[in-house]
């Protein structure tokens, strides 16, 4: 059997890797065990290059359950957004971009990502952001590595025409963030609209199981106004929004008082002020968001 410490040493990255061609903790966590279950019965004379194998075990895993997802997402009822991990400077997500001109792993990069065949993602982040060769990459798409090559390379001008511009640094994100929760919170409404961008997006993801906006909500004032929606619906007294990073950059996470989780902020700051959000709201994404990680109430 292969020697499970080696399993051990890849445990994250192989999670993050997961989770950048799937966007689901869910799909990430059943993907990284298919990784050991297939480790652990491994013979230990075939155990030689185990980051190869492993990162090829959960490219492969990742790229079928892609494949499945595409149907039952394209009946999703409202806006799709990729399921929130709540990570808090991991390495594994913070240290490796998914282009050069976009931001690490952040929810609107992820959205990007989303718009791309399962084929063209799985290429594209093994390669670009784990520099997985194209001949491994050939095997798990089910191409040839030239045209696991062309895959990529579509991928790459998708992603550069389609990416939001770079965001700004962690401190200046973290400090409009912070403005924001505290606003929120305050039921400020002149704080929360001078951190806001006027023409700030916040698009919400309720799955049909929560109260969430269908269509993007565009301005200051009206997002001001769906998040006083928000509030009110669980209780402001009964409520706490607590500073987390959300997919490798700066977010926050909703707690009621008996609900525990009820949603997941992503953000995107420039110039001091945010210009997009994304809110998960269904309650069958926030289920894998830890509560004993959070600020009691």
């Amino acid at each position: 059997m292969a020697e499970l410490a080696v399993f051990e040493r890849e445990r994250r990255r192989l999670g993050a890797i997961a989770h950048r061609i799937t966007g689901s903790v869910a799909d990430a966590e059943d993907a990284v065990r298919e990784a050991e279950s297939r480790w652990r019965r491994l013979p230990a004379d075939e155990a030689g290059a185990p980051r190869a194998y492993l990162t090829a075990a959960v490219g492969s895993f990742c790229h079928d359950r892609l494949m499945a997802a595409r149907a039952r997402r394209d009946a999703y009822t409202g806006t799709w957004l990729p399921e929130p991990l709540v990570t808090d400077g991991e390495p594994e997500y913070d240290a490796a971009p998914l282009d050069a001109s976009a931001e690490t792993a952040g929810t609107a990069v992820l959205s990007v990502l989303e718009r791309l065949a399962p084929a063209e993602r799985t290429a594209y982040v093994l390669h670009d952001v784990y520099a997985v060769p194209f001949a491994d990459i050939a095997g798990i798409v089910g191409r040839d590595a030239g045209a696991a090559r062309q895959l990529a390379s579509r991928a790459r001008r998708r992603i550069r025409a389609q990416a939001p511009l770079p965001a700004a640094g962690r401190q200046e994100s973290r400090r409009a963030v912070d403005a924001f929760l505290d606003a929120v919170m305050a039921e400020d409404s002149d704080a929360l609209l001078e951190v806001l961008d006027p023409d700030v997006v916040l698009r919400s993801d309720g799955g049909g199981l929560a109260v969430a906006a269908r269509w993007p909500v565009i301005g200051g004032e009206k997002v001001a106004a769906s998040m006083n929606r928000v509030l009110h619906h669980f209780g402001p007294q009964r409520l706490r929004m607590v500073a987390r990073d959300v997919n490798g950059a700066p977010g926050a996470v909703l707690c009621e008082a008996e609900a525990g989780v009820v949603a997941v902020y992503a953000f995107r700051v420039a110039d001091g002020r945010i210009r997009a959000m994304d809110g998960v709201l269904n309650p069958d994404k926030l289920r894998n968001v830890r509560i004993a990680e959070l600020t009691p109430l």
